[in-house]
C-alpha cells in the first residue's frame, strides 16, 4: 500500500457503512445539529495556539468537499489531465472565517452538502470507477465520494474530542 493509499485509507476506515451515500447525508445532518448548539462565542474557540477554530474547522469542510466536487465532476466527465492538490493550511488562513457568522458558515456548509449529494447521487453509475490524477495520485470518483465523508466524520472526531471538552 503507497502512502497516499495509507493517507486516504485512514479516512474510508471511518466511514461505518457501505452506505456511502446514505453517510454523506448522515454526517451532514449531525454537523449541522452540533453546529447548531454552538454560540457566536463558542465558534472561535481553538484547543490549542496555532489551531484552527470551530468556525475554520467548517469552512475547511466546505472548502475541501468543493475541491472534492470539482474533482468528481472532472474525473466523471473523463477529464484527463491532471489536477493541482491545494493546501489546506493556506485555505484556512486565507478563508477569514472568524470574520464571518457562524449562521452565514453553517448556510455555506449545508449548501454545499446538497450540492455534493444533487452531483453524486445524478451521476451515471458507470462513471464511479472512472480513474483520474489529482495532486500526483490515481483516484476513482467513487472514492473521492466516500472521501467526503470520512474527511467529514474524521473532523467531527476532533471536534468532540478536543473542542467540546473544552467549552
Amino acid at each position: 500500500m503507497t502512502d497516499f493509499q495509507k493517507y486516504i485509507q485512514r479516512y474510508l476506515d471511518l466511514i461505518p457503512s457501505d452506505n456511502w451515500l446514505e453517510e454523506l447525508k448522515s454526517v451532514g445532518n449531525k454537523t449541522v445539529s452540533l453546529y447548531s448548539y454552538l454560540t457566536e462565542e463558542q465558534s472561535k474557540f481553538a484547543y490549542a495556539e496555532g489551531k484552527w477554530t470551530l468556525k475554520e474547522v467548517l469552512l475547511h469542510l466546505s472548502d475541501t468537499e468543493r475541491v472534492f466536487q470539482y474533482r468528481i465532476l472532472a474525473f466523471a466527465r473523463g477529464e484527463k489531465s491532471e489536477l493541482p492538490g491545494f493546501d489546506e493550511e493556506g485555505y484556512a488562513a486565507n478563508s477569514f472565517a472568524n470574520n464571518r457568522s457562524l449562521e452565514s458558515l453553517l448556510e455555506e456548509y449545508q449548501l454545499v452538502r446538497q450540492s455534493s449529494q444533487i452531483l453524486v447521487e445524478t451521476l451515471n453509475p458507470t462513471v464511479f470507477k472512472n480513474i483520474g490524477k489529482a495532486n500526483g495520485n490515481e483516484i476513482s470518483v467513487e472514492t473521492i465520494c466516500k472521501l467526503i465523508v470520512g474527511h467529514n466524520i474524521h473532523h467531527l472526531n476532533v471536534v468532540e474530542e478536543r473542542y467540546l471538552p473544552e467549552l
